[in-house]
């Protein structure tokens, strides 16, 4: 389990130019058998028109602890225990990159992946959103599924790149059920290709039940 943060649904005070909403005010959950969580994703065209990464504040020091986003995840995610230091220097520590199905043991090998990227999280709804919301997406350590650690070089193969266009050499299946989870969470829509895609991945995989808290 993550540290608990003041991020974990994605919500900060409006001194830290975050949102300002009590955690139970989006409390709701949402919980239903894979193809049907695909089926209950709004639908609606991609808009790319105004995108900037810089419009997603990311890698945040949320909680004031001295750890990024990146780093705490970091931390959650390694399978050899990891030693923090001053200013967060991390030693030590093992990751499993699930997209390659390679150990890394050095942290500079790993990137954190958004699991849904976030030039697609705004061509998906993002580009509506208040930029604290935007910042409460890019640095989700309240959802598991949010923020993966991964081989450098495959998530740089991803890019912005969303299910219909790109997937993993491994665990496609997990792969899906994280993706639709996270737009889930966030009500992000999908377009054709990309519910095509899901729903032929889908029929390989276990119907398993998708369970999210919605950030918004």
């Amino acid at each position: 389990m993550r540290r608990p943060l003041t991020l974990a649904l994605g919500l900060l005070t409006a001194s830290s130019g975050l949102l300002a909403v009590s955690p139970a005010a989006h409390a709701e959950s949402y919980s239903a058998p894979l193809v049907t969580a695909i089926g209950d994703l709004a639908g609606a065209s991609e808009v790319r028109t105004g995108y900037s990464r810089d419009l997603f504040n990311h890698w945040i020091d949320a909680d004031g602890d001295g750890c990024s986003t990146r780093n705490e995840v970091l931390v959650s995610e390694a399978d050899d225990p990891v030693s923090v230091g001053s200013s967060c220097s991390l030693s030590g520590g093992r990751w499993y990159s699930y997209y390659d199905g390679v150990s890394q043991t050095s942290a500079s090998a790993l990137d954190i992946d958004h699991m849904v990227p976030l030039a697609e999280a705004w061509d998906s709804g993002a580009r509506t959103w208040s930029s604290a919301t935007r910042q409460a997406y890019a640095n989700d350590l309240g959802d598991s599924r949010a923020l993966v650690a991964v081989t450098s070089s495959v998530n740089r193969s991803k890019s912005d790149q969303d299910i219909a266009e790109w997937l993993p050499a491994r665990d496609r299946c997990r792969y899906l059920r994280e993706y639709v989870a996270v737009k889930l969470r966030w009500r992000l829509s999908v377009d054709s290709a990309e519910r095509s895609a899901m729903s032929s991945l889908a029929s390989g995989c276990t119907n398993s039940t998708i369970t999210v808290t919605r950030a918004r």
